[in-house]
């Protein structure tokens, strides 16, 4: 609610002099406050120190100021609200004839006090440009930012409510013949960086009154300013929170890494927020490091950030150089915005400093054609879903250039019931939000996705097991057992036992798939119904693999090992190899040939060899997923195992047992044959 003065206290207040000016009736202040609209006496520059009192001469109430300008703090309405300190705001010293100057200056006021004036405090002003100090007849009272280091400028924080009590009043006879005066003095540092037209200096006069109702206004005030960062307050904590889930669907679809970028994106949005609690409402961040760090560092890194989200969204992988394009111009924004924006106070050349500043808005203007270009790839790629983003992406750019439109005097800032709305919060709350929706929107076609993969591998599972069967029919002569265990849902390991039908030899083949998954289940069962095809044929081993290899090789992206053995009646045998593990006789490993495995060269040729089955001699034909077994300390399993295991187990299932609870990594299937001594069935 405003507030109006009486009468009697504006004109009391319009009675404020400067320190050389004729003599006026005092003030008298009662349960009241007044605020101390001028015209103050201001001069840019520092004061020299007075060699007497150590203090700064322009503080001192001896000192004639009446060559300096006269300056109103009055707000253009009239009105005093302290419940509402961005309404009292007043232009700066560079919208009144100091257009370009930063660094020290002075305001000085003479106020006249009766006699039997209560204790009186004074209540610094709501908004200010930098640090600044205040004395009263040449004692300092206090200050607004860290002046601790003499040696070194003041650390400035963000404008917060202080009250300065007076000294108890003392008569100033070559003021005035009646009555005390108190010379009130600020000394305020602005730094470099704050360069918009209307900044500088005071920008809302301080108040002047007893200390109660001081301390009364300054809560008004302070209720104001938490008001004015309840947006933050309570953004912040809905974007960390929405990051947090954003970043943790990643777990219901880690293929898709779009989850995890804006997860990061958001997370970053929130610490804005953060930041800006921080630095408006305690003094544990410093104005000047929030602004370093917000133009510096957060507004690059969420520009580059969201480039980075449409990229990932349309899982965009060409053209290759838009990755470094990116990260390229978001480094170059940062560089460009710190020595633009003069944050070392006047360190960096002004020639420099005016180039970084067209560079950044160069910087931010090829952004554009970028993100055109990405989403007009994504709606190529995408089609009509492509669309979908625009209503996140256009907010988004039109926020990045709030101090532009700033300038062209185009409002990027509201104050709707105390509270502060700003142009790129605003751009960014609503891409947030329309992004939201289209990632619940994404995760919902990915768990339709998944559920369908999930099919699919139940149904590629069901085929495997028929093309892999668990029990073999009996062949005379041989006993043989099998054992597969897959390291997923769906193997890559296979093998095929075919008897030939009027003989009495048997056809066996192994091997393993290069891959997991279902795609390496696929290909299974490709090679299961080539070997099928083929074995119609021949059951020559050579033949089978040299099937094998020209089936694979056409495909050109796939490869497998595999070894095909032919036992014939009298226990003659012939194995041909294509790069798969060796086989075990009696315990001990088959000397053969290396030889490439199958797919690489269509007229590659395998090792083959022949030796005798003996009666009792078992053979064991096993895929790497027993020697490439590992523990939890990283150690394989190892052939060394591999041959005392076969010298102790002696079935398949014992040797599969013993690598899968070593710590199973890759398929797992073994091939035991033993033979025995031939059995007519018909005396069975």
């Amino acid at each position: 609610m405003k507030r109006r003065f009486p009468q009697f206290l504006l004109a009391l207040c319009a009675l404020s002099i400067s320190a050389h000016a004729l003599p006026v009736a005092p003030i008298a202040l009662g349960q009241s406050v007044v605020p101390l609209n001028g015209p103050w006496k201001f001069i840019t520059g520092d004061s020299p120190i007075d060699p007497k009192t150590g203090q700064p001469l322009w503080a001192e109430p001896g000192f004639d100021d009446s060559q300096w300008e006269a300056v109103e703090l009055k707000p253009s309405t009239g009105e005093f609200d302290p419940a509402n300190p961005s309404g009292l705001s007043v232009p700066g010293w560079r919208a009144n004839g100091h257009p370009d100057y930063w660094g020290w200056a002075w305001y000085r006021l003479a106020v006249p006090l009766a006699e039997n004036s209560p204790i009186l405090a004074l209540a610094g002003p709501a908004s200010v440009d930098g640090a600044y100090q205040v004395f009263s007849n040449g004692n300092l009272l206090g200050s607004m930012g860290d002046f601790h280091d003499p040696g070194k400028l003041p650390t400035v924080y963000w404008s917060h409510p202080a009250m300065f009590l007076l000294p108890q009043p003392e008569s100033t006879p070559t003021l005035s013949g009646h009555g005390n005066h108190r010379i009130l003095a600020f000394r305020v540092w602005m730094p470099s960086w704050l360069n918009s037209p209307d900044d500088g200096g005071i920008h809302a006069a301080p108040l002047l009154g007893e200390v109660g109702s001081i301390r009364a206004e300054l809560q008004l005030e302070g209720t104001a300013r938490i008001r004015g960062a309840t947006f933050a307050l309570i953004e912040g904590p809905i974007l960390f929170l929405l990051a947090i889930v954003t970043a943790s669907l990643i777990l219901f679809d880690r293929s898709d890494r779009v989850y995890l970028v804006v997860g990061i994106v958001l997370a970053s949005n929130a610490s804005i927020d953060l930041f800006y609690v921080l630095a408006n409402l305690t003094n544990l961040l410093s104005y000047t490091a929030f602004v370093l760090l917000l133009t510096c560092v957060f507004l690059p890194l969420m520009i580059g950030g969201w480039t980075l989200v449409w990229w990932t969204w349309f899982r965009l992988t060409r053209p290759h150089w838009v990755h470094r394009a990116i990260i390229l111009l978001t480094v170059a924004y940062m560089v460009s915005q710190a020595l633009g924006g003069d944050f070392f106070n006047g360190a960096v050349p002004q020639s420099l400093a005016l180039f970084s500043h067209a560079a950044s808005i160069a910087i931010r203007l090829l952004f554009l054609p970028l993100m055109v270009l990405i989403v007009g790839l994504g709606i190529r790629k995408e089609g009509r879903e492509g669309w979908l983003v625009l209503p996140a992406l256009i907010p988004l750019v039109i926020g990045q250039f709030e101090n532009e439109l700033n300038a062209l005097h185009i409002p990027t800032a509201w104050h709707p019931f105390g509270m502060v709305f700003f142009l790129g919060q605003v751009g960014q709350d609503l891409s947030a939000a329309a992004i939201s929706i289209l990632l619940l929107r994404r995760l919902l076609l990915s768990v339709r996705r998944q559920r369908q993969m999930a099919l699919d591998v139940k149904q590629a599972q069901e085929l495997q097991q028929v093309l892999i069967p668990r029990q073999q029919p009996p062949i005379p002569g041989l006993a043989i057992e099998t054992d597969y265990r897959p390291a997923r849902d769906v193997g890559g390991d296979f093998f095929q036992i075919v008897p030939h039908p009027t003989d009495g030899s048997t056809l066996i083949v192994a091997g393993d798939v290069v891959g997991k998954g279902l795609k390496a289940g696929m290909l299974v069962a490709l090679l299961v119904g080539a070997i099928r095809t083929a074995t119609d044929t021949s059951l020559d081993p050579a033949f089978i693999l040299g099937v094998l290899n020209k089936r694979l090789t056409r495909r050109g992206d796939a490869q497998a090992t595999c070894l095909a053995l032919g036992i014939a009646k009298d226990g003659d045998a012939t194995l041909a190899n294509a790069g798969h593990m060796a086989p075990y006789l009696n315990g001990e490993p088959l000397p053969m040939e290396g030889a490439l495995p199958l797919g690489l060269i269509e007229d590659a040729q395998p090792s083959v060899m022949r030796f005798q089955l003996k009666l009792g001699d078992k053979l064991m034909l096993m895929s790497d997923g027993i020697a490439e077994a590992m523990d939890a300390d990283g150690q394989l399993f190892g052939f060394d195992r591999v041959n005392q295991l076969l010298r102790a187990a002696t079935t398949a299932a014992e040797v599969a047992s013993a690598a899968q609870a070593f710590g199973q990594e890759d398929d797992i299937s073994v091939i035991s044959v033993t033979r025995s001594a031939m059995t007519d069935p018909a005396m069975a």
